[in-house]
């Protein structure tokens, strides 16, 4: 249907969004679809809207999404953690051109030249590291992201919170009492007043802030250990510090000598190495008086007071759970596990494979945060973590307990490394804990799902979620607009993949493929062909 204006005071309205666009539209040389005109007003670049516009002439795709996205291509949102990191303000002082939707939600805008919010980022990135070096650091790595588990393998020192002084702790104590006092006043109250409600979140935010108390760092660990700084998921500056790498430690003590060390030293020194007593010093003289048992008498003492020791902590679940919890969080939280005598480890695998946005996920900002929480509880000295764990009730056990054995969960697929009886335990696991990856904060995206498999996945996708017609309505596009657009319709919706699913929501792989769908492992790129042939005929009819 063509469409004419009533007048030319429309045209004067649009002359400053599309310009030369807007006459040429507007006088009738083209037009086959009025919704389609705002649409242009996302960009202020004539020369750009007219290349889009005589691309639409030959295109069979003119909704008002696929002009936008042309519009926009090589941007940078301005909601991405970069943008935010940088702010906008800064990046139009710097000759940046930010783009905007009149007519549409935008989030804030694109980005135009990326090349420009880039050095900005790397510029005020290094501003950031150089503060964070001057306090001493043997090393600063900078990056707007790290791969998750970059710290794995290194050591985090153990510093020391600075206390409040005395008139901090008046400043907080007088903060909580106001606190409690409206608390306690509007208990009974079915609504909060709008002026007691915004008074309560300063209060929280206020007393909030005396708990994050700055750490120090002994100055001879600090020489030896150093911090990464990158850009955290809500565009702050994230600074992880005091992380020594293996080649930076000191070397380990060697074990006392003999004649220094008492008997059961001698005797677990002997146990943890494995190795046999293969000599043995001559039975001291009645007449040389009273000496050190010989090692082999001594390992074979200590070997019934190891199996007495198994007996019996068989037969105390309490202390056994308590044993337990010392080992593993010996693992999980000091440099050395060896000052435990149970022998048991705990692994945390690394990803061989970084999913986009892994460390920016909801689920890992939630077990660093736990992590570091246990971390500010814990006693700084190993030596001392058996007597603390001693002292603390059995809920807080029980979750340093649950934190430390959730560290060596593995329900990764690797395609060289067959563990189907380990993968239906991590089925079993997820249900034991009601696992939701929508609720945990999953969205299906180009670079995590939409962009790597087949389009009869995305058109299923998007039939299962949205319904058929939602399906049918962007069959005909291109794999990446395809991606793209399924991105959007998807983003509330809490669908998500098979492998991410409860087994009571999993389809399974025959179900596939009576759809008539490719196999999940494909990891198509968006360039990938655009054969259609495995489009179910209901989606792709036109």
């Amino acid at each position: 249907m063509n469409w004419r204006p009533r007048s030319n005071g429309a045209s004067q309205r649009l002359e400053p969004y599309a310009g030369k666009l807007a006459r040429t539209v507007l006088r009738g040389e083209w037009c086959s679809n009025v919704l389609f005109l705002p649409d242009f007003t996302v960009s202020g670049d004539h020369a750009r809207q007219e290349q889009v516009f005589e691309r639409l002439k030959t295109s069979y795709d003119k909704q008002p999404y696929a002009i936008r996205r042309m519009l926009t291509e090589g941007a940078v949102r301005a909601c991405d953690k970069r943008a935010q990191f940088i702010g906008l303000e800064a990046y139009v002082e710097a000759g940046g051109i930010i783009l905007r939707d009149l007519f549409q939600g935008d989030d804030g805008g694109w980005l135009q030249d990326v090349a420009l919010a880039d050095r900005l980022v790397a510029e005020k990135l290094k501003a950031e590291s150089d503060a964070v070096a001057a306090e001493g650091w043997k090393w600063v790595e900078t990056a707007p992201d790290f791969a998750y588990g970059h710290t794995y393998g290194l050591r985090q020192l153990r510093g020391e919170t600075i206390p409040l002084t005395t008139e901090e702790e008046a400043s907080r104590d007088a903060l909580q009492a106001e606190y409690d006092r409206l608390s306690t006043e509007y208990t009974e109250a079915d609504e909060l007043p709008e002026e007691v409600d915004a008074r309560l979140g300063e209060l929280e935010t206020a007393i909030e802030a005396f708990e994050a108390r700055p750490i120090t760092f002994d100055p001879q660990e600090v020489e030896r250990a150093g911090a990464f700084v990158s850009i955290a998921h809500d565009g702050t500056v994230r600074v992880e510090r005091g992380y020594a790498r293996p080649e930076d430690e000191l070397p380990v003590e060697p074990e006392a000598a003999a004649e220094d060390a008492g008997p059961h030293h001698i005797a677990a020194a002997v146990m943890r190495t494995g190795e046999a007593v293969t000599a043995d010093a001559p039975e001291p003289e009645e007449d040389e008086g009273l000496s050190a048992l010989s090692d082999r008498l001594m390992t074979e003492l200590t070997a019934h007071r190891t199996l007495g020791l198994r007996q019996a902590l068989g037969e105390r679940p309490d202390v056994a759970f308590l044993a337990a919890l010392h080992a593993l969080t010996l693992k999980s939280f000091y440099r050395y596990g060896s000052d435990s005598c149970l022998e048991l480890d705990l692994k945390s695998v690394a990803f061989s494979a970084q999913a986009p946005g892994l460390n920016d996920s909801a689920s890992a900002a939630a077990i660093h945060a736990r992590h570091e929480g246990w971390a500010k509880v814990l006693p700084k000295d190993s030596a001392d973590l058996w007597e603390a764990l001693q002292d603390w009730d059995s809920d807080s056990r029980s979750g340093l307990f649950a934190h430390v054995v959730s560290l060596s969960v593995n329900a990764v697929h690797e395609a060289w490394n067959r563990r189907p009886r380990a993968l239906n335990h991590a089925d079993q696991l997820a249900r034991a804990v009601d696992l939701d990856m929508a609720t945990a904060g999953w969205k299906p995206t180009v670079d995590n799902f939409l962009g790597r498999v087949t389009k009869a996945r995305i058109l299923q996708a998007v039939s299962e979620a949205k319904g058929a017609r939602a399906a049918e309505r962007i069959a005909h596009l291109k794999k990446g607009d395809m991606a793209r657009e399924a991105e959007a319709l998807l983003a509330d919706t809490g669908w998500l993949p098979e492998p991410l699913r409860g087994a009571e929501q999993a389809t399974g792989e025959e179900t596939a493929a009576q759809d008539g769908t490719t196999a999940m492992g494909e990891d198509e790129s968006l360039e990938d062909t655009e054969d259609t042939t495995d489009i179910p005929p209901a989606v792709a009819a036109e």
